[in-house]
């Protein structure tokens, strides 16, 4: 089972988490930000991946440490629990309408991160939660993953649908990218010997 749990503690967050890459997608999420717990239940859900977080964050001056500091954990299980990353398809893409919205997510386990995020969302808030805050989650997430994401918005007009399409389908993604090809189990997916 390709599992990891990360602590990490500063003076902005503590956080504990652990990530199950071969769940059921089961989620016991509280990361003291709503919205976020939503997102993350989804991710939980569509990727059928294990996540159980809680995070004390310094949410009375804004949410952007907890945010960031949640996408260094997550990233940080998930490159833990893939190992060395052999017999993993590496690749995934998804295009995923969520009502209007229409989100392409194309993931590469590289070991090499970088994030092309273009993803434009029409208002600075949904709710209590700043939509600036999506790409610092993700550009945390890419860089301790050691993943290279592409997300792009076809369509969309609504807020909150545009960002839930987003999770959703880099969910679907990476879960299509870490699954084990049964016909290269013991080979790496690259003809470099390394994936890194």
């Amino acid at each position: 089972m390709r599992s990891a749990t990360v602590s990490r503690k500063t003076a902005e967050t503590d956080i504990q988490l652990t990530l199950n890459l071969d769940g059921t997608g089961e989620s016991d999420v509280s990361s003291g930000v709503g919205f976020l717990d939503h997102m993350l239940t989804l991710f939980a859900r569509h990727g059928r991946f294990d996540l159980t977080l809680t995070c004390v964050g310094d949410t009375q001056v804004d949410d952007h440490h907890s945010v960031e500091d949640i996408g260094i954990c997550l990233g940080r299980a998930a490159q833990e629990a893939l190992g060395d990353k052999r017999g993993i398809a590496r690749y995934g893409d998804t295009t995923l309408p969520m009502d209007e919205a229409l989100i392409l997510t194309a993931v590469d386990v590289s070991g090499r991160s970088f994030l092309c995020f273009d993803l434009p969302i029409p208002t600075q808030k949904v709710g209590d939660f700043d939509t600036e805050l999506v790409e610092e989650f993700f550009t945390a997430f890419c860089s301790n993953a050691g993943l290279t994401l592409h997300v792009r918005e076809l369509a969309g007009k609504n807020s909150h649908h545009i960002i839930e399409g987003c999770f959703k389908s880099f969910a679907r993604s990476l879960r299509k990218a870490v699954a084990i090809d049964p016909a290269c189990a013991d080979e790496l997916p690259s003809t470099k010997g390394v994936l890194g």
